[in-house]
């Protein structure tokens, strides 16, 4: 591909590729989604929620088996799946959203594959700064990460009683990281784009596919038509929770987090230093 096609394009068509590789798991599970929303019966014994909860069991199972994830990942994931159910069995019973379909893997209206469907953010994080070797930097105090993902998770449950502070939310997410960098290699080459830019991009992105899952019925929003476009509100709300799964994801990878890019690392000295146990940005 490299021979054939102009520098900046075999660029570009490498970066599109390895990012769907990064989604994989999203991709399988929202292929799931559709499949079984374009074939499904209610007289079938199983039902279709119960069915997503096993396939996305499977392909958990199925991603460490093929190595496509490391175990550290996998705890990681697996946290990523308990505060996201225990976000949605809150918005459930708060009625910001519901699941209409029947299931019995279901608790208290919130069947368990949707925990997946938050770990499926998890997995692309983890697998994408593999594959690019990505570095985060100038990266601030770790610390202060910390304390904004804290508060932004806490304001997804706090907004209901409380006034909503997200737009101070978003402001902090700019001024922490205004100056920090994603440096992200190619090939040999690199390239950098500012990680406010790319926690935007990446909303967008998450905002189509949940209109996958309205337009499926699989989900929806209170008062919502399963053809409705989802408001692009919505999008303020991924690009808020992005930061939440970039901290918890980096309690793995902190060695990508630096003071000052290290873009001359070869591919090995990345690893090595992907997986030492302390950071300059500590």
């Amino acid at each position: 591909m490299r021979a054939h096609l102009p520098h900046y394009m075999a660029e570009f068509v490498m970066f599109v590729l390895k990012q769907g590789w990064a989604c994989l798991f999203g991709i399988c599970l929202l292929g799931a989604i559709l499949l079984t929303r374009a074939i499904w019966q209610p007289d079938w014994m199983l039902h279709r929620y119960d069915a997503l909860v096993i396939v996305a069991i499977g392909l958990q199972v199925l991603f460490l088996a093929l190595k496509l994830e490391s175990w550290d990942e996998a705890k990681v994931i697996l946290l990523f799946h308990l505060t996201g159910t225990v976000m949605e069995l809150f918005k459930v019973q708060a009625g910001s959203w519901s699941y209409p379909e029947p299931g019995l893997l279901k608790l208290w209206g919130v069947p368990l594959f949707s925990g997946f469907m938050y770990a499926s953010v998890g997995s692309y994080m983890a697998r994408v700064i593999r594959l690019f070797d990505m570095q985060f930097a100038p990266y601030p105090p770790f610390w202060s990460s910390l304390v904004l993902a804290g508060a932004i998770y806490v304001n997804f449950f706090a907004h209901h009683f409380l006034p909503d502070i997200r737009v101070i939310l978003f402001a902090a997410t700019v001024l922490l990281y205004l100056r920090t960098r994603i440096w992200f290699r190619i090939g040999e080459n690199w390239y950098w784009m500012p990680l406010p830019l790319a926690a935007f991009f990446s909303s967008f992105f998450l905002w189509l596919a949940e209109n996958i899952g309205t337009m499926t019925g699989t989900w929806l929003y209170a008062g919502q038509n399963p053809f409705d476009q989802v408001s692009f509100a919505k999008m303020g709300s991924w690009y808020l929770l992005l930061y939440v799964s970039f901290v918890t994801v980096t309690l793995v990878f902190r060695g990508a987090l630096q003071r000052s890019p290290r873009v001359t690392d070869s591919p090995a000295t990345a690893e090595k230093s992907a997986t030492a146990p302390a950071s300059p940005a500590d």
